[in-house]
């Protein structure tokens, strides 16, 4: 299967395909003559794992780790990703009981915004359905002890680096060159401090990244270009330290 059968199939980009390639996680089986990669039944297997391993919100060095381990099947992945959708039902369902009480306070409220209806849901399901209730209460407390102060200066140096991470990509430099990569080690610690290092909620935040457009989970503080972009860099940054 031609990369680009492969793409439209499974609705992975060729882009995405393509650096797979180069960083020697999802290499073809075969090329032709002239170049072009052609993709055998196990390649598809393998593509599988890591989509299924992404969603669960596995970072791209984890992903390889485990497809190195020989013990660690399709089976197992299969597995892991329906454990992974059990929860998120499970969430769901706490989820509807709660924006059920949110419409019948929104009922007993004389005049509304439809605007600030529309956020009041859209934050509700995407926060609901990504972080369970003891994570919810993990970060309030974390927002209570940084502190109003600390939040603001947080947030004003992550739009200013998606900002540079922007005009970096515009300007066409390498999303594996230092300059990116250090961008990308910032952006990391700033998400260690969000979750203050909580390694359950920083793959709940990967999950809603991954399943929701970057604009919605962001609430429009980065692009679907510059996620994909800043992606690259933080692999780069996982293979070189």
């Amino acid at each position: 299967m031609k990369v680009g059968d492969l793409a439209k199939q499974t609705g992975v980009s060729v882009r995405t395909l393509h650096y797979y390639d180069e960083i020697g996680l999802l290499t073809p089986s075969h090329r032709t003559e002239t170049g072009y990669r052609l993709y055998s039944e196990d390649d598809v297997i393998r593509l599988q794992q890591i989509v299924s391993l992404r969603q669960i919100g596995f970072s791209l060095e984890q992903i390889r780790e485990c497809l190195e381990q020989s013990e660690f099947s399709p089976y197992y992945v299969v597995q892991l990703h329906v454990s992974q959708l059990k929860e998120q039902i499970e969430l769901q369902q706490q989820l509807y009981a709660r924006l059920e009480a949110i419409a019948i306070h929104l009922q007993s409220t004389k005049a509304i915004d439809l605007q600030e209806f529309i956020h009041i849901i859209e934050v509700t399901t995407m926060i609901g359905k990504y972080y369970t209730q003891e994570q919810q209460d993990y970060l309030k407390e974390r927002q209570q002890l940084v502190g109003e102060e600390r939040i603001r200066q947080v947030e004003a140096e992550w739009q200013e680096l998606i900002e540079q991470a922007r005009t970096a990509m515009q300007n066409g430099t390498d999303p594996t060159s230092e300059a990116v990569k250090a961008l990308a080690r910032r952006s990391l610690e700033l998400i260690q401090e969000f979750t203050g290092g909580d390694p359950g909620i920083e793959q709940s935040l990967n999950r809603m990244y991954q399943q929701e457009k970057p604009e919605i989970a962001s609430r429009g503080a980065i692009d679907a270009t510059v996620m994909e972009y800043m992606s690259r860099a933080r692999a780069a940054l996982e293979q070189t330290g």
